[in-house]
């Protein structure tokens, strides 16, 4: 069973477009519209969608985004880790929630998806974000914005991957 989502990368909220077990271009296509539908105008906060390289993502699924000047940007190939947010997902999805329990079928795999995803977007603590935040708390706090504020406050963390390293505490004894 296919799970069709997409992470939002600055405020780490989840939306979940639909499973099936054939996902092909004209279904990846229609879920996508669905999705912009369901958006409306908050589509302006999105500049670009990272995607795999999948077969059902087909010209007609980049059209729809590209219909709403969202910039659409395939992973590299043999990249796992050009999209790591959307891998970060599936690996938390993986360990708390199908490692746990056994999927009877679609419309069972459907509904206890849902109820992770509001618990992943509602009452999650997510270490990733400020103090600790929720998704949707962050995704009210950037609705709150005025559009041409710059986000450079606090609040709103640089949204560039940045590298580091943790250094180890040095012990108060002597060697």
């Amino acid at each position: 069973m296919d799970v069709f989502f997409v992470v939002e990368v600055g405020t780490r909220y989840v939306h979940v477009l639909g499973t099936t077990s054939n996902p092909d271009g004209a279904w990846t296509a229609q879920a996508a519209r669905t999705f912009m539908m369901h958006l409306g105008e908050s589509t302006d906060r999105f500049r670009f969608l990272i995607r795999d390289r999948g077969g059902q993502f087909t010209s007609m699924f980049d059209a729809v985004f590209t219909g709403a000047g969202i910039e659409v940007t395939p992973t590299p190939p043999r990249c796992p880790r050009a999209n790591a947010y959307a891998e970060r997902w599936v690996r938390t999805l993986r360990s708390e929630l199908t490692d746990r329990m056994l999927i009877f079928g679609q419309r069972h795999l459907r509904h206890v998806l849902a109820e992770y995803v509001r618990h992943y977007n509602e009452s999650r603590p997510h270490r990733a974000l400020t103090d600790n935040a929720t998704p949707t708390s962050r995704r009210h706090r950037a609705r709150r914005a005025a559009p041409d504020t710059p986000k450079a406050d606090p609040e709103w963390p640089d949204q560039r991957v940045r590298a580091s390293r943790i250094v180890p505490a040095r012990s108060s004894r002597s060697p």
